[in-house]
């Protein structure tokens, strides 16, 4: 598959186009916007590309420490590309001081150990989306604090798959969440 100079993808001598260029979505984008929070993330390129996820959706990007990794490390800032200007990057020391200073309208936490899948819930305009670091999950207190019918699970087929990548997992279900809010 070859590139064409006016950016579509060429295949067999036929471009294929997106369906809308950048900045033509005519739906709507969730006022207030979705939060991501990364608990404890160790990755850098991990975080770097939802850093870029987040500054594509207008969706603030919330670092619950301790972070595996400093906010200058060279792997972070490459995932990232040249978008950090447009993130809107919140760091906080604990998870309560983001509850404290977030007021978040209600929290999804995302964990392989539970039964309800992202879809069946219905996602409004201020939720946070919740993620654990990539080794661990989500700390078993804060699940232990999470209303039962607000923790979910990205379903997988295959039982000897432990878990999705993280940067994979933040984005099915933020699009999730913006494909409910947009249909309205």
């Amino acid at each position: 598959m070859g590139r064409r100079s006016d950016g579509a993808a060429a295949c067999g001598g036929e471009g294929l186009r997106p369906p809308h260029r950048r900045g033509t979505w005519n739906r709507r984008w969730p006022s207030p916007p979705f939060s991501v929070v990364l608990v404890e993330p160790e990755i850098p390129p991990n975080t770097g590309h939802i850093a870029r996820l987040c500054a594509a959706t207008g969706t603030p990007l919330h670092l619950i420490e301790p972070l595996g990794f400093r906010l200058t490390d060279r792997a972070l800032r490459r995932a990232g590309l040249d978008y950090w200007d447009a993130v809107d990057l919140r760091r906080h020391p604990s998870f309560d001081a983001f509850l404290a200073t977030a007021r978040p309208e209600r929290l999804f936490v995302f964990t392989v150990a539970s039964d309800r899948v992202h879809t069946d819930v219905r996602y409004h305009p201020g939720d946070a989306l919740v993620f654990g670091s990539e080794s661990r999950g989500l700390p078993p207190d804060l699940l232990a604090r999470a209303r039962p019918g607000q923790v979910l699970a990205i379903p997988m087929k295959d039982p000897r798959v432990r878990s999705l990548n993280l940067a994979d997992a933040v984005a099915i279900a933020l699009y999730e969440a913006l494909r409910q809010v947009a249909a309205g």
